[in-house]
């Protein structure tokens, strides 16, 4: 009886065991219009998941139960369906996804520190991708960032490129660029570096507009700009060709070759990529002076992944920049020899490395990070005004600089969903700049560090279905300690100040077509040296100068915004509307003066100082119509004003007996009221695809250095609209060899500046609307893409 008793027991223990390890499975595969889509991720809602291979079939071991199974791939509509699993079942589940054509399903970081789809994020955030920038033929991210409502690009030296983005109406020196959500892109990056960065390294740039100090620190205040580079999906290469004529004088040629290798696995993966960019410069008026200038860029990055096991993976990213430019007269002498030179050459590297982990039911994740950014300037900012005199030559030697430019940020973030599905994410983060910039020959140098240790918290809580807030706040400890000279002035900033951001948001979708957004975000800016004060200009043959104020205080701003984003299909036309209004406060805002001095070499002396309040406010919409796969309009733009409480004092005048005052403005500078753009792509047939794309400038005031005391004229400045249409012919020479030709014009009308300064007294910031004259270009592409 006993051995009956135990042999029944040890079948009963061996049925248990095999119970509780037999498992079930779903198989399937992710296709759209019948084709394939390889490495599409599916998983299970809140749980694990797995990734398609090469011919989009897919096996997932699931526990029984009843589940939502996710099928997601970039450039598509996410797809839900729900199955119920008994245990030690297969069943057979396939998903057959439409083109997402407004990109509302993708996936975005830049909103809270997340990933989340772009359509359940609390924020907007705008997307240019690739096909945006082979639309608009950019060849540097400066090219690509207009193409988007609140976004701006503009030139602002004719002497040396200087470039700036500006959000909502606000200054570059507003915006917080990332670089793989990093802020690892300094002040120093922020004068040159949008047009050193090259497109065909750039996955994809997430644009958030106003406040986000409370996620990635101060200089948030107009937004972020977040330059995610390409990371390895696919087995993939090619080699992309371009040759641009400007103006028929001058010529712009690059070559990308961008290639990645995955293992079969899908556990590692590396990317590799490079670009040769050689630009001739370009004189628009023919006084020998120039309006473009000379550039020579040669990039090389790679990017890489290694998963150790299904909750973990390491990533690395390097890039290196090695970039000169430079512009004035007579390019062929070396710079001292000329009346105007701005000549400069950067080393720059860009790295970094990260950690993420989850569990098995993806409620905890943790990440680690750090970033390195390191520059390397040699400089030359001189000017004769024409003279030949000892002295001229004296100064002309002067003129020699270097400038060494360090950033570093290292920080870790946990984040925790809750079963009701709501997220809490904190994190600590340390920010690191130090740099120093020294022409010896003009007594001038800035010596800058820069730390910041911040602490953030958020938590995205779900009351309801269609209801979501975001309630955030970062709490930065900095510490600036600044020598700032130029001839025989001195001045210092040693500021150690913590200060609170907090930000709130809402998300409520009134209905499955209909989404609100509203939000208030705190932001600051210590005082500190930025893009414009590390720029030099030259005006009247002499250098202008940037130092700050001895009373120069911290910024404040407190920004509002409000949309409403309106999407259905009707049909087979996809639509999408987007209108968002936006009031942003400005306490203490940094300010330039001309203050009517000159220093003892002649050189014109700019103060930045602390201005009177300032309020920025507007609307931007965006509207976009998809009939078809094959068609697609879009149109954006900006209504805004810029204003100063009280007028705010660009000119100082030094000696009022010599008929000379003060000139003010309660307007922003260089700030239009209106700005817009447009993108169209019609898909003519399997082999030819047309895209005409262009941008609209409204009217701004300018302002313009009218004498070698430095006196500034207001100019009220004409309305621009420029407009590129780009044909390309795609075809196979085999199954895995493919072939694009593309040509096309860029700024059609030739909308140009046409009241440029000219010779070597001339102001060489007086520089708007758009960025090059009518342009005419061909490409060819190919390779396994």
């Amino acid at each position: 009886m006993k051995l009956k008793s135990l042999l029944f027991i040890c079948l009963l223990s061996i049925g248990f065991v095999t119970a509780q390890t037999q498992r079930s499975s779903i198989s399937g595969t992710v296709t759209s219009n019948g084709n394939p889509i390889p490495f599409s991720s599916i998983y299970v809602q809140n749980g694990k998941g797995t990734n398609a291979d090469e011919n989009g079939s897919f096996t997932l071991d699931i526990t029984e139960g009843t589940f939502t199974i996710i099928a997601q791939s970039q450039g598509f509509k996410t797809q839900k369906k729900t199955i119920t699993v008994v245990l030690g079942e297969n069943k057979t589940i396939n998903f057959s996804l439409s083109e997402d054509t407004f990109g509302l399903e993708e996936v975005v970081v830049s909103a809270t520190r997340n990933q989340i789809p772009k359509r359940e994020a609390p924020v907007i955030v705008n997307v240019l991708s690739p096909k945006v920038f082979k639309a608009t033929q950019s060849i540097s991210l400066a090219d690509g960032l207009n193409y988007q409502p609140g976004v701006r690009t503009e030139t602002n030296c004719q002497n040396c490129g200087f470039t700036q983005v500006r959000l909502n109406g606000l200054e570059g020196q507003y915006t917080q660029v990332l670089v793989n959500s990093k802020p690892v892109f300094s002040a120093l990056n922020g004068v040159y570096g949008l047009e050193q960065i090259p497109v065909s390294i750039i996955d994809r740039v997430e644009v958030v507009r106003s406040g986000g100090s409370a996620l990635f620190g101060s200089n948030a205040i107009a937004g972020t700009v977040n330059v995610i580079t390409k990371e390895p999906v696919i087995n993939t290469w090619e080699i992309n060709s371009n040759v641009a004529v400007i103006d028929e004088k001058s010529t712009d040629r690059t070559i990308n070759i961008n290639g990645s290798l995955v293992s079969e696995d899908l556990s590692s993966g590396i990317t590799i990529y490079g670009i040769y960019r050689n630009r001739d410069a370009y004189d628009a008026n023919d006084d020998g002076f120039t309006e473009i200038t000379e550039l020579q860029n040669n990039s090389l990055g790679t990017k890489a992944f290694l998963k150790p096991n299904d909750n973990s993976k390491i990533g690395i990213d390097f890039t290196a920049i090695r970039e000169y430019r430079r512009g004035g007269d007579r390019l062929d002498l070396a710079p001292q020899f000329t009346d105007i030179t701005e000549e400069l050459d950067h080393n720059t590297i860009f790295t970094g490395a990260d950690y993420q982990w989850h569990d098995d039911d993806y409620k905890n994740s943790i990440e680690a990070y750090t970033s390195l950014q390191h520059t390397d300037r040699e400089s030359y900012y001189g000017g004769l005004g024409g003279g030949r005199t000892a002295a001229d030559s004296i100064a002309a030697n002067n003129s020699f600089g270097n400038t060494k430019d360090l950033a570093i940020v290292a920080g870790s973030k946990y984040s925790h969903n809750f079963d009701n599905k709501d997220v809490l994410t904190t994190g600590i983060e340390y920010q690191l700049n130090d740099t120093q910039d020294a022409i010896t020959g003009y007594n001038r140098l800035i010596d800058q560090k820069v730390n910041n240790f911040g602490f953030y918290a958020q938590y995205e809580w779900k009351l309801i279905k269609d209801f979501t807030a975001l309630i955030g706040a970062r709490l930065d400890h900095v510490d600036v300690d600044g020598f700032y000279s130029i001839q025989n002035i001195i001045r210092q900033s040693n500021v150690e100040q913590t200060v609170l951001s907090p930000r709130f948001t809402i998300l409520y979708n009134f209905t499955d077509a209909l989404q609100f957004r509203g939000g208030y975000a705190r932001g600051f800016r210590a005082p500190q040296a930025f893009n414009e004060d590390l720029h030099i200009s030259s005006v009247g043959g002499e250098q202008r100068f940037v130092i700050l104020s001895d009373e120069l205080e911290s910024e404040f701003s407190n920004a509002f915004t409000a949309s409403l984003n309106f999407t259905k299909d009707f049909n087979k036309v996809q639509t999408n509307l987007l209108i968002e209004g936006f009031y942003t406060t400005l306490e203490n805002p940094f300010t330039l003066v001309n203050t009517g001095n000159s220093l003892p070499n002649g050189s014109i002396l700019e103060e930045s100082r602390n201005g009177s309040g300032a309020k920025v406010m507007g609307a931007n919409f965006e509207v976009s119509i998809s009939p078809s796969s094959n068609l697609f309009f879009q149109l954006g733009g900006t209504i805004q004003r810029s204003r100063y409480d009280q007028n705010q004092v660009l000119f100082e005048a030094d000696d009022t007996s010599e008929g000379e005052q003060d000139v003010s403005t309660d307007e922003f500078v260089r700030s239009p009221n209106s700005y817009g753009f447009l993108n169209s792509n019609w898909q003519i047939n399997d082999a030819f695809k047309l895209d005409v794309t262009g941008t609209f400038t409204g009217s701004m005031i300018a302002p313009r250095v009218i004498n070698d005391s430095g006196f500034i004229d207001l100019v009220d400045t004409e309305s621009f609209f420029d407009v590129t249409s780009k044909l390309t012919y795609h075809f196979d020479l085999k199954e895995n060899f493919h072939v694009e030709l593309s040509g096309g014009i860029q700024n059609i009308f030739n909308s140009y500046q046409d009241d440029f300064d000219s010779g070597a007294m001339r102001d060489s910031d007086y520089v708007y609307g758009p960025n090059m004259p009518r342009t005419f270009f061909i490409g060819l592409r190919f390779g396994d893409f």
